[in-house]
C-alpha cells in the first residue's frame, strides 16, 4: 500500500481502466457480426500475473463477473508466455456456449506479467439449432462445439489446424473466423497496454499498484456492507419452465449481512433441471458480484476486490450450480436475470431500499437460415426506486448491451423490422412509475427458423413499497400467442412480434 494514498489509486485505476477500454474499443472495429459490432455483446478484462482482475472495461456484467474462472481455468493448464488461450466450456471457465472466451498471457522478457481476457457471443458456434441457443436440449454437447481451454495461437502464432476444426463446426465460418481475428488483436491492445503501464510506471510500481486498487475496492466493498448493518432475509422467485416443461423452477435464497461479510445460501433452490435453465456457479457468482457492485458508489472500482466479502452457498446438484452434462444456454441470460432479481428482492425484505424488479429477461431471439444466423436480445423495462421512475427501453440487470441498429440488422440479414417502438404503458404504476418496455416486429423474407428463449411471460416483474407490478412480456406470431421459449420454423412473410416486460414501479 506504500505509495498509494487515494489520489494515487484513483489515477493507476483510471490507467488500467482505458487500457480494458481500448481493448473494447479495437474489439468492436473490427467484428464482422452486428452482434459484437454494434450491440457490442461482448467484454474485456484486464488480469495481473495472479490471475486477479485488475479492471474491466463498463460491459457485460453477467461476462465479466464471470471471466476470472476463465483465467483460472488458463493458469490451470500451465500457459506459456505469448499464449492465446480459447475457451467455451460453461465447466471449464466458460459460461454457455456462445461465449468464445479469449485469454492471453501477456509475455515480457520471456514470463508472463498479466493476462488480457475478451469474451464475446458468437451468433453460431454449432449444435443443434442455429444460433447455437436451442429450445429443448438437455445436455450440454446438444448446444454447440464444446471448447475446453485449448491453445488457439501457441506463443501468438494461430494454429490453424485448430481454427480450421472450430470452423468446420459452425454455420457461419467466415463471419466466425473474422470475430475470433478481432477478440485475438483485443488481447493483443490489452497485452501492449499493460507492458506500455509497466515500462511507463515501472513493473515494480504497477504490481503494487494493482494489490492496492483491490485492497481498495474490497474496503469500499466492506464499509457498504457495514452501514447496512446485520441483515437477515429470505426471499423465492420462479422461472417460468425449462424449456423441457412450463413447470416453474423455484430458486430460493437466504441473506445475511454481518460486520462487513454478505452471506447468500440458496438452499431451497431446485435441483438441476432437464432444459437448458441450468448455470454454472460462475454466473451466479457474476449475479452476486452485480448486486453487490449496485449498492457502491459510482466511483468504486470494479475488480475483484468487491468480491471478496462475498460467500455462496449453493446445495449439491443445483441448477445455479450446476455440473456436466447439464445444458446452460439459457442460464447465462435468464436464470441470471432471476437470481439478480431474488437477490434485490431480499435486500428489499431486509428494509434496504433497492429497486424494484425491472423486466428480468434479457427476450433472446434467435434466427437462422440457409449460411446465416442472427442472434439479439432486446431490452425493456427497468424498475423504478426511491430516487425517481425506471428508465424505459434499456437492458436490464446482468445484460449490457446496445440495440441492433435496423439499418444494420436489414443490410445483413433477410430480415425486416416493420415496427420498432416503446410499449407505453407496460410500466407499474405508482409514486415512481417503472420503465415501459418495447415492440419489435419481425418480418421475415426468406425460410428459416426462430427460437424464443425468454421469461417474465407469465408471472410479472414485481413493484417495490406498494408500486404496481410491470406489464408481463408477450411472443406473438401472425397474431397468435408463442410460449416464452419455443423453436418455429417461419415461411417467407411471417411476422414475429415480441412485446417486452415492463418494470415494477415504487411506491404506492
Amino acid at each position: 500500500m506504500s505509495g498509494f494514498d487515494p489520489l494515487a489509486i484513483r489515477v493507476f485505476a483510471s490507467s488500467v481502466a482505458m487500457i480494458a477500454e481500448e481493448m473494447g474499443a479495437v474489439l468492436t472495429r473490427g467484428s464482422l457480426s452486428p452482434n459484437i459490432r454494434e450491440r457490442r455483446d461482448a467484454s474485456c478484462a484486464l488480469f495481473d500475473a495472479d490471475g486477479r482482475m485488475i479492471a474491466q472495461a463498463a460491459h457485460i456484467p453477467v461476462h465479466l463477473g464471470a471471466m476470472p474462472e476463465a483465467v483460472r481455468a488458463v493458469r490451470d493448464r500451465g500457459p506459456a508466455a505469448g499464449d492465446v488461450w480459447l475457451l467455451n466450456d460453461p465447466y471449464h471457465g466458460g459460461s454457455h456456449l456462445p461465449d468464445l472466451t479469449l485469454v492471453e498471457a501477456i509475455a515480457e522478457e520471456g514470463r508472463i506479467v498479466g493476462y488480457a481476457a475478451v469474451r464475446a457471443h458468437h451468433a453460431d458456434v454449432g449444435g443443434m439449432s442455429p444460433g447455437s441457443m436451442p429450445f429443448g436440449a438437455t445436455e450440454l454437447v446438444q448446444e454447440g462445439l464444446v471448447l475446453p481451454p485449448v491453445r488457439l495461437a501457441p506463443g501468438g502464432m494461430l494454429d490453424e489446424s485448430l481454427l480450421a476444426l472450430v470452423l468446420a463446426n459452425v454455420r457461419t465460418p467466415s463471419e466466425r473466423r473474422g470475430d475470433l481475428a478481432a477478440q485475438q488483436s483485443a488481447c493483443h491492445a490489452g497485452a501492449a497496454g499493460w507492458r506500455a503501464l509497466r515500462a511507463r510506471s515501472g513493473a515494480a510500481h504497477v504490481e503494487a499498484g494493482a494489490s492496492a486498487l483491490l485492497d481498495y475496492a474490497e474496503r469500499r466493498a466492506v464499509a457498504r456492507l457495514r452501514d447496512l448493518g446485520d441483515l437477515d432475509a429470505e426471499a423465492e422467485d420462479f422461472l417460468e419452465g425449462d424449456g423441457v416443461t412450463d413447470d416453474l423452477v423455484p430458486v430460493r435464497v437466504r441473506l445475511r449481512v454481518r460486520d462487513g461479510r454478505l452471506t447468500l445460501d440458496f438452499h431451497g433452490t431446485s435441483p438441476r433441471v432437464r432444459g437448458n435453465i441450468n448455470c454454472p456457479v460462475a454466473v451466479t457468482r457474476a449475479a452476486a458480484l452485480f448486486v453487490l457492485r449496485s449498492l457502491l458508489d459510482d466511483d468504486v472500482p470494479t475488480n475483484d476486490g468487491i468480491a471478496r466479502p462475498i460467500d455462496i452457498i449453493t446445495p449439491d446438484d443445483c441448477f445455479i450450480a450446476a455440473r456436466w452434462p447439464s445444458a446452460v444456454a439459457a442460464g447465462n441470460v435468464e436464470t441470471s436475470q432471476r437470481i439478480t432479481d431474488l437477490l434485490f428482492a431480499a435486500l428489499a425484505k431486509a428494509g434496504v431500499a433497492a429497486p424494484a424488479q425491472g423486466q428480468g429477461t434479457m427476450n433472446n431471439v434467435t434466427f437462422g437460415g440457409a449460411g446465416w444466423t442472427f442472434y439479439e436480445t432486446l431490452g425493456g423495462g427497468q424498475g423504478a426506486s426511491d430516487r425517481g421512475p425506471g428508465p424505459s427501453a434499456v437492458h436490464v440487470g446482468m445484460s449490457n448491451t446496445r440495440n441492433t441498429p435496423i439499418e444494420a440488422l436489414e443490410q445483413a440479414y433477410p430480415i425486416r423490422i416493420d415496427e420498432y417502438a416503446i410499449r407505453r404503458g407496460s410500466g407499474g404504476s405508482g409514486r415512481n412509475a417503472g420503465g415501459d418496455g418495447v415492440v419489435r416486429r419481425y418480418r421475415v423474407l426468406e425460410r428459416c427458423t426462430v427460437t424464443l428463449l425468454s421469461e417474465r411471460r407469465v408471472r410479472a416483474p414485481r413493484g417495490s413499497h406498494g408500486g404496481g407490478d410491470g406489464a408481463p412480456g408477450r411472443n406473438l406470431l401472425n397474431g397468435a400467442a408463442l410460449p416464452a421459449k419455443c423453436r418455429r420454423e417461419l415461411q417467407p412473410g411471417d411476422v414475429l412480434t415480441i412485446e417486452t416486460p415492463g418494470g415494477g414501479a415504487y411506491g404506492g
